[in-house]
């Protein structure tokens, strides 16, 4: 991979723009989004920045190409046609992920059973023995994608996908992934020079990953990468990678700035103080009991509120209403002055309720749940946002107690 060659990273719906201008950041070439991801050509040493230093990107993907497909014996032949003995050997092992959209199968095991019987075949006819299969820790990761009868394979070159840090030890029901939630933080311009709070941190994702950015710590840094095992490439991606990560290591700063979260649920303030130890971040981030719509003083420095609030009408009682009395009551605690307040929510309720008028709203998506990311200006100052006319407060409602909706597994 000497010259630059087409990638394509992966990303969360909705943050492809944020991606692409991470990926300029990051030395790649000819980039351009794509629905889910953005395609861009890279060198090796590019492309390893990438997997090392990319907090929004959820797969590195090296594309072998794409084919109309009909019928199983479609998939076999369109898999079967590429040189797969150029990346892999029967001392590699190796592993399928299939995914499907709009397809005549029903079942991607199905798909991923064909294209892996092609690839042992076609090694197996080459050179006289074959790879093995080994589901839990590959060498190479074969990506399948069918869209209706075309069938994309691609190389993963990071193996497991890169919101998997390595630092959530103890999560909370359906946290925001961690791509994700870096995301959030590069559309609110956090770049880890001013304070930051959570007051409904949960698991602490976006409090670690803001911690992340404070120390300019690589987030791929204790982590390994299927390219380093590649039998072409592993020799000089284990090189590589070793200078990036030694010069990672000499460039983290010290965090000058708070970092708070809060959270009512004991359970999740544990899983949040495991998960900080475990990114080794416990001096930088502080954690404590607190409920949000009963916020402690912040410090008067002013900084960026950033939060996950609960989406669902399933959350204690009180149905919709309850949620709406919810997000008033937020509103009221959460606009403190000189902090800009940036909001992902799931709720189409919540922007009435909060009564204020956001000066910027983005789509996103967390998992399968239609998101909208609300930034408001600070209060109390110039430029601050006034609420949408005299607030009411819904009367006779049950509290609610804030968790966080599912989100689809991966």
């Amino acid at each position: 991979m000497a010259e630059r060659i087409a990638l394509y990273a992966t990303a969360a719906r909705g943050t492809e723009d944020l991606l692409a201008d991470e990926l300029k950041e990051l030395g790649a070439r000819r980039i351009r989004q794509d629905r889910g991801g953005v395609r861009f050509m890279a060198t090796l040493d590019e492309a390893l920045m990438v997997c090392l230093w990319s907090r929004i990107a959820m797969r590195v993907l090296y594309p072998l190409g794409a084919f109309e497909a009909h019928g199983a014996e479609g998939l076999y032949e369109a898999a079967v046609s590429i040189p797969w003995e150029e990346h892999l050997n029967p001392d590699t092992t190796f592993a399928v992920d299939a995914t499907l959209k709009d397809s005549e199968h029903s079942h991607s095991g199905f798909v991923a059973l064909k294209v892996k019987d092609a690839i042992v075949d076609r090694i197996r006819n080459a050179v006289g023995a074959r790879p093995d299969v080994n589901t839990r820790d590959p060498d190479v990761r074969v990506v399948a994608h069918l869209a209706r009868e075309t069938l994309s394979l691609s190389l993963d070159l990071c193996g497991e996908p890169l919101h998997r840090r390595g630092y959530r030890v103890r999560p909370t029901p359906a946290p925001l992934k961690e791509t994700l939630a870096a995301a959030l933080l590069r559309a609110a311009s956090y770049t880890g020079e001013e304070a930051l709070v959570d007051p409904m941190c949960g698991s602490g994702t976006l409090l670690i990953e803001a911690g992340l950015i404070a120390r300019k710590r690589a987030p791929g840094l204790n982590r390994d990468f299927a390219v380093e095992r590649w039998p072409e490439l592993g020799t000089r991606a284990r090189e590589l990678l070793a200078d990036l990560r030694a010069d990672a290591r000499r460039n983290e700063r010290k965090v000058t700035v708070p970092l708070l979260g809060f959270d009512k649920d004991p359970e999740a303030l544990d899983a949040a103080i495991r998960n900080v130890r475990a990114a080794k971040l416990s001096e930088e981030i502080q954690l404590a009991e607190g409920d949000a719509t009963k916020l402690p003083p912040l410090p008067a420095t002013g900084g960026l509120l950033i939060t996950n609030p609960p989406y669902g009408d399933r959350l204690g009682s009180g149905g919709q209403k309850g949620m709406k009395s919810f997000y008033y009551k937020l509103g009221e605690s959460l606009r403190v002055p000189g902090w800009r307040i940036w909001v992902l929510s799931g709720n189409p309720a919540f922007e009435s309720a909060f009564h204020a008028r956001p000066s910027m709203k983005r789509d996103m998506w967390n998992g399968p749940i239609a998101c909208t990311l609300l930034g408001y200006r600070p209060s109390g100052g110039p430029g601050s946002e006034a609420p949408l006319g005299a607030p009411h407060e819904p009367v006779d409602v049950a509290p609610v107690r804030p968790q966080h909706e599912e989100e689809e597994n991966g």
